[in-house]
C-alpha cells in the first residue's frame, strides 16, 4: 500500500510538473503571440508643427464643423519640456521623437550639458554633446527605408533632429551636409539651395554627391511625381515652400501629394520602411499669430493625415502616430472683447473663411506696391476686409521683409475674436493621435520621449543596443594613446586627424568618411564636430581601421 502510494504521488506531481510545463508553454507562446501582434513593418510619425487643440478646433468650424481626418485616432496627451526648459524648442522637442531622449533648446540629437528639468536625468560629462542615434538611422541600419516630408527648409529644426546631430539648430550649412551623407532615402520639401554648390559658402557639392550615389535630385514635382525608382531628394523651393493657400502658380506639391508620393516609393522595401511627415508652417503661422495661416496648413497637414491612414488601413503592417512637438502662440478661440452668450459662429468665421491668401501670400502680391490705395485693394480682394484704419494701412506699409503676416494676422484675429498671448512657444500639452492595426497604442499622458520608444517598440529595433558604443570622442582616443588633433584651419571643412606610427587618417566633420592617402572608407555614422566644446565625435568603429 505505502509503495502503492509513493507511486501514485509520483505519478502527480509528474502530472502537475508536466501541467505546468504545458501552461508555461502555453503563457510564452501566448506572450510571443502578443508580442507579433505589435510588431508592425511600417511606421509613419507625423508632426504638425506647434498645433494646439485651438488650432484644430477652428480649423473643424472652418469646415463646418465636420471632423478632420486625424480626429478619430485621438488618444492622449504629450508632454513636451526640454531637458531645461518647461518651453521647448522645436529641435530638442524633435530630438525627443527622433532619438526617444531629452536635450536642451537649440540641440539636435544631442546629449545636453545642462540639465534642471524634474524627471529628466542627468548625463555623465564625458558625454556631453555626443551624438545619440535616432530611429531613423537605427531603421536604415536594420534594413528599411527611410523618408522625410515636410514643407520648410531640409535642414530646419524638425527634419534635421532625424538625420543629423548638432549643437546649434540654425547652423544650416553643416546640418544639411550631415543629412545628405546620411542618405535619407526619400526626401520631400524645400530647401535646394543648401546642397546647390553655387549657393553654399562652402561650394560642396551635395547634390553632385546624391547623384553620385544613386539618387535622382530635382526640384521639379513634375520630374518627382512620375519617378517611380528607390532614392530621391526633391526639393520643391530653393528655401522654404508656400504656405498652401499660397501655392497656386508656384508647381509646388501639397503636403499630402508628397505624402502619398514617399509612401509609393518607400512601401516597396519589403523589410518596411520609417517615414516622418512634417506639417512645419503651422508653426510660422502661429508665431505670426496668422489664423488664416493656421487654417491652411493645419487643413493642409489633415489632408496627409488622411492619404497615411487610408495607406495603413489598406494593410495589416503599419502604424501612423501623430504628434505635435509643441503648442505655440496661445491661441483661444475668442478674446477679451468676446462677448461669448451672444458671440455667433459667423463672428469667428466671416473674414478668415473670405481669406484666399495668408499674410505673407498677401505680401507676395503687394510686392512694392505699398500704396493705400493698392494695399486697401488687395486686402478687400483677398480678405473681404474695406474698414482698414490709416494706423493698420502704416503698420501694413512700414512691416519689415518677410514679416507682413505678423501685421495682418492681428488684424484678421482682430476682427474675428481670436485670442493670442505670445508669438512665442508655450508649454502645456498637446494631443497625442495613434493608429495601430491591432489597436496596440499609447494611451493617457505621456512624455514626448516615449513616443520614440513606442515607435522602436513596434518596429523592433532596439535603440539602447544601436546607440551603445556607437560614438567615440577626440578625448576618448587621446585617453585610448592616439595622437589626435583638430584641425579647424578650414572653418567650412573642420578635420579630425589621427596618427599612428607611419600613417595618417584624416576624418571630415559631417561626412562617414576616413581618408588615409588616396584610400576610402566608410563608416556607419557621420562624424559630428562641436565647436564651442571643442570635441569632435566619430563612429567608434574607426578604431578598428586604424589598428
Amino acid at each position: 500500500m505505502k509503495r502503492f502510494f509513493i507511486q501514485r504521488k509520483n505519478l502527480i506531481v509528474s502530472a502537475i510538473l508536466i501541467l505546468c510545463l504545458i501552461l508555461s508553454t502555453f503563457a510564452f507562446a501566448q506572450q510571443e503571440q502578443d508580442e507579433n501582434q505589435q510588431k508592425v513593418k511600417n511606421v509613419i510619425l507625423m508632426i504638425p508643427d506647434g498645433m494646439t487643440i485651438a488650432h484644430t478646433s477652428l480649423a473643424r468650424w472652418y469646415q463646418d464643423g465636420e471632423p478632420l481626418a486625424m480626429d478619430e485616432i485621438a488618444c492622449g496627451l504629450i508632454r513636451t519640456h526640454s531637458a531645461n526648459n518647461p518651453i521647448t524648442d522645436s529641435a530638442p522637442a524633435a530630438t525627443a521623437y527622433a532619438t526617444g531622449f531629452k536635450t536642451q533648446n537649440r540641440y539636435l540629437s544631442i546629449y545636453p550639458e545642462m540639465v534642471s528639468m524634474p524627471g529628466v536625468g542627468q548625463v555623465d560629462e564625458k558625454d556631453f554633446y555626443k551624438p545619440i542615434v535616432t530611429i531613423l538611422e537605427a531603421a536604415k541600419k536594420a534594413g528599411k527605408s527611410t523618408g522625410l516630408v515636410f514643407t520648410c527648409q531640409f535642414p530646419h529644426a524638425t527634419p534635421a533632429a532625424f538625420a543629423s546631430h548638432s549643437d546649434n539648430r540654425n547652423d544650416y550649412e553643416n546640418i544639411a551636409e550631415q543629412m545628405v551623407y546620411n542618405q535619407v532615402d526619400v526626401v520631400f520639401g524645400g530647401g535646394y539651395k543648401y546642397i546647390d554648390k553655387n549657393q553654399r559658402k562652402d561650394k560642396e557639392d551635395l547634390a553632385g554627391y546624391l547623384k553620385e550615389n544613386g539618387f535622382f535630385v530635382t526640384p521639379s514635382w513634375h520630374e518627382a511625381k512620375n519617378f517611380y525608382g528607390n532614392k530621391i531628394w526633391g526639393l520643391f523651393a530653393q528655401d522654404a515652400m508656400h504656405y498652401d493657400f499660397d501655392r497656386n502658380g508656384s508647381g509646388e506639391p501639397s503636403l499630402a501629394e508628397m505624402t502619398q508620393k514617399a509612401i509609393q516609393l518607400l512601401s516597396k522595401n519589403k523589410n518596411g520602411f520609417f517615414l516622418m511627415v512634417e506639417g512645419s508652417e503651422i508653426d510660422w503661422a502661429s508665431h505670426a499669430n496668422d489664423p488664416v495661416g493656421v487654417i491652411s496648413d493645419v487643413l493642409a497637414f489633415d489632408r496627409a493625415v488622411k492619404v497615411a491612414l487610408e495607406f495603413a488601413k489598406s494593410r495589416n503592417d503599419t502604424a501612423v502616430i501623430i504628434a505635435p512637438d509643441h503648442s505655440n502662440g496661445g491661441m483661444s478661440i475668442g478674446n477679451y472683447s468676446t462677448k461669448y452668450d451672444t458671440a455667433m459662429l459667423n463672428d469667428f468665421l466671416k473674414y478668415i473663411k473670405k481669406a484666399k491668401r495668408t499674410g505673407a501670400g498677401i505680401e507676395e502680391l503687394l510686392g512694392n506696391n505699398k500704396t493705400d490705395e493698392n494695399i486697401k485693394k488687395i486686402v478687400s480682394e483677398y480678405y473681404g476686409v474695406d474698414n482698414l484704419t490709416q494706423d493698420e494701412l502704416n503698420a501694413i506699409k512700414n512691416a519689415k521683409t518677410g514679416e507682413l503676416n505678423y501685421v495682418l494676422g492681428p488684424i484678421i484675429s482682430k476682427r474675428s475674436n481670436l485670442g493670442w498671448t505670445t508669438n512665442g512657444h508655450t508649454g502645456e500639452d498637446v494631443v497625442l493621435y495613434a493608429y495601430h492595426p491591432n489597436n496596440y497604442i499609447p494611451r493617457g499622458v505621456i512624455d514626448n520621449t516615449e513616443v520614440c520608444d513606442y515607435m522602436a517598440e513596434i518596429l523592433g529595433i532596439d535603440l539602447g543596443n544601436f546607440n551603445e558604443n556607437a560614438y567615440i570622442s577626440n578625448i576618448d582616443l587621446e585617453e585610448k594613446g592616439y595622437n589626435v588633433s583638430i584641425d579647424t584651419s578650414n572653418p567650412s571643412n573642420v578635420q579630425l586627424v589621427i596618427s599612428k606610427e607611419n600613417k595618417t587618417y584624416i576624418i571630415p566633420q559631417n561626412k562617414n568618411v576616413v581618408l588615409e592617402g588616396s584610400t576610402q572608407y566608410r563608416l556607419k555614422y557621420v562624424s559630428v564636430y562641436i565647436p564651442t566644446a571643442k570635441r569632435f565625435f566619430v563612429s567608434s568603429e574607426v578604431e578598428n581601421l586604424i589598428k
